[in-house]
């Protein structure tokens, strides 16, 4: 299978970069992959990558519930539970950074479209993206929602979005480069840009090292720290506007790293590490699971 084999930081080019720690691809392969990490900005990225063509067997996997939506296991019903509580934190967060209370929203990684559904109940004009053909059926066979194909981003109209979201995707991107300049052309002036991403500076992920569940090698190509969100987002003349925590990951991600970790559903072990990494993140956005980066054009 080919891979690719990074010899710089692909988030900021440098070549001060250097092996990290080996983590296990729990959902699908159980095979290994090594972190490496970069000196001159802190991201981590996963080394000996799938290339973009081979890296969908990686994906394949009824416990992948972004694509699968399953309610199966204890873990799974608890995320569809919250996601109602978070999806009311999402609608706020796009109102606010688009400064409309309904716009024009593009959603890249949309999986099975249960936020844009939302959104699209609130009156927004929404379009979808996603790479996996069978979560965009899922959507349509749910939703109603007739989503795109992910290449189909490069062909979208230039400045006509008011908001564009990244749940959780960023991190997926081969073309990382490529996808925030075209995302930055998308945008109207004064649009916005929510990006949320695994946070691997977090207490949580300092808990359970190399069995923290937010690695997800090999599908999380990068793990992103504030700096290096910071660095990658000047490169593409954008500023950081506001960061929010998604306090809810601390629990989740918790509760499959103690799985993870002692083979075992180990319910109050990973509550309780998961609210001591939520208590740090409450004071401390930067020590948060998951990160909400709200973000706009830099201004000349």
């Amino acid at each position: 299978m080919n891979r690719i084999d990074y010899t710089h930081c692909p988030v900021c080019q440098s070549d001060r970069i250097s092996y990290k720690l080996t983590a296990k691809d729990y959902t699908v392969s159980q095979v290994q992959f090594d972190i490496w990490e970069c000196a001159a900005c802190t991201a981590r990225f996963t080394q000996s990558i799938p290339t973009i063509d081979n890296i969908g067997a990686y994906y394949q996997s009824a416990e992948y519930i972004s694509h699968s939506d399953t309610r199966e296991g204890l873990i799974n019903r608890m995320y569809h539970n919250v996601r109602k509580i978070t999806m009311r934190s999402k609608q706020n967060w796009v109102k606010t950074a688009a400064g409309v209370k309904a716009g024009k929203l593009l959603d890249i990684g949309s999986g099975t479209g249960a936020f844009l559904h939302h959104m699209k109940q609130l009156g927004w004009d929404v379009t979808g993206l996603e790479p996996d053909a069978g979560a965009r059926e899922t959507a349509q066979k749910l939703y109603q929602l007739e989503m795109l194909p992910i290449h189909q981003l490069f062909e979208l109209e230039e400045g006509q979005f008011d908001c564009i979201t990244m749940w959780h995707v960023l991190e997926h991107v081969h073309d990382l480069h490529g996808y925030l300049e075209k995302i930055r052309k998308l945008l109207k002036p004064g649009g916005a840009l929510l990006i949320a991403v695994p946070n691997y500076t977090s207490t949580d992920a300092r808990l359970y090292g190399e069995y923290w569940a937010a690695y997800d090698v090999p599908r999380h190509l990068y793990h992103f720290s504030p700096v290096s969100m910071d660095v990658l987002m000047q490169r593409h003349q954008f500023q950081i506007r506001q960061k929010y925590p998604m306090v809810f990951d601390a629990f989740y991600v918790s509760l499959l790293s103690e799985k993870y970790k002692t083979g075992k559903d180990k319910m109050i072990a990973g509550a309780w590490k998961g609210f001591r990494s939520y208590w740090k993140a409450w004071r401390h956005v930067n020590k948060c699971s998951s990160i909400v980066y709200e973000i706009k054009a830099a201004e000349d």
